[in-house]
């Protein structure tokens, strides 16, 4: 294995999926941004969900969010699906696996909220699910995906699918996205 060169190929193919997000993303980056404001300056809260990488980033964002981003400042009402143990493994065991976040925001959605499904290849059964159930609270059903869009075009909106592939640019490019979304929260919301 030549170290070097996989080094470099790896900043090299960032780069490019970071430029084409930058250029094919900012109408519905800025939409997500509109709509986020919109739910938390009418009472309600960000609810974040998705599987392996994607739980992780959920809760990272959910954090930035209710704990500070860059401001020490008021908490912004968000939270993660994937932190409750007793609920996920309950309703795994009970109701399935795929139910997973549809139950979960079936208790806890009302429609003043957003709820941000992630998933790299918008396919995975229970972001689906949730993002459907979110609907039919009357809730703003936004993803964040990546490939084709898999089966979240037509029931998510907004729709983030970065350019791309590969999970692992995927997964960078959702961080990113979910960060901008942090900062650009706290200064639209005259908190920064």
């Amino acid at each position: 294995m030549d170290l070097a060169a996989f080094y470099r190929d790896e900043f090299a193919e960032h780069a490019a999926v970071a430029e084409a997000t930058r250029a094919a993303l900012a109408e519905p980056f800025a939409r997500l941004v509109g709509l986020a404001v919109a739910s938390i300056e009418a009472g309600g809260k960000l609810i974040f969900f998705g599987n392996g990488g994607s739980a992780a980033d959920a809760q990272h964002l959910a954090t930035e969010l209710s704990v500070r981003y860059i401001a020490n400042r008021k908490a912004i009402p968000a939270l993660a699906l994937t932190t409750d143990s007793s609920a996920l493994t309950a309703i795994g065991n009970d109701l399935g696996f795929d139910l997973l976040f549809a139950r979960q925001v079936e208790a806890l959605c009302r429609k003043e909220d957003m709820v941000i499904g992630i998933t790299t290849s918008g396919r995975s059964p229970n972001v689906i699910k949730g993002l459907q159930a979110a609907q039919d609270i009357g809730a703003v059903a936004a993803a964040l995906t990546g490939k084709d869009g898999g089966d979240l075009t037509g029931l998510a909106d907004p729709l983030l699918i970065v350019p791309s592939n590969t999970t692992a640019r995927i997964q960078e490019m959702h961080i990113t996205l979910g960060q901008m979304l942090c900062g650009a929260l706290e200064k639209k919301l005259g908190l920064a």
